[in-house]
């Protein structure tokens, strides 16, 4: 999968690769509590990454990559 944001309330929170809709599933299930730590009623909702969104996925791995990970091992970034 594309890189995709992870919003809540519509205002981004982290934009995150996963492998499939399947792996987005359990993500979005299991990390609730980091996603919804600053508004616990919130609304998750995903969409694809925009171009600035991406640019800053980009960055971090490359930072990832540059101490030796591979793209395999790196998931996401928080966008705040």
């Amino acid at each position: 999968m594309l890189p995709t944001t992870i919003l809540i309330d519509e205002r981004p929170r982290c934009v995150v690769r996963p492998n499939d809709a399947k792996d987005l599933n359990r993500f979005i299930r299991n990390g609730k509590l980091y996603l919804l730590a600053e508004k616990p009623d919130g609304k998750v909702t995903h969409r694809n990454a925009s171009d600035a969104e991406m640019m800053h996925w980009q960055n971090a791995l490359a930072l990832h990559r540059a101490w030796g990970g591979d793209d395999e091992n790196f998931f996401g970034v928080p966008l705040y």
